[in-house]
């Protein structure tokens, strides 16, 4: 999940190269939802063994409600910190 803010617009989406595509959105080099509205911090991410699973999970949280997706990062990521450099 990409945010633009602490509490601020959330994005969710699903990728096979994680990095690269945080680096993306950081980056504003995708045009969309997360340029527009500024979704530059990557502040929760999980990992599933393929892409069906990464799918099916999208988009069963995309159906969650805002409330869930922050009391979500809020138990692994209290402050909110950018987690893009966790990655290397």
């Amino acid at each position: 999940m990409m945010a633009n803010q602490r509490n601020g617009t959330l994005y969710l989406g699903v990728t096979s190269d994680l990095a690269a595509r945080a680096y993306q959105h950081r980056n504003k080099l995708i045009e969309g939802f997360s340029k527009k509205y500024g979704c530059v911090l990557l502040v929760w991410f999980e990992g599933h063994g393929d892409i069906d699973a990464a799918r099916y999970r999208e988009l069963q949280m995309k159906k969650w409600k805002r409330e869930w997706k922050v009391e979500l990062i809020e138990r692994h990521n209290p402050q909110w910190k950018d987690l893009y450099e966790t990655l290397f």
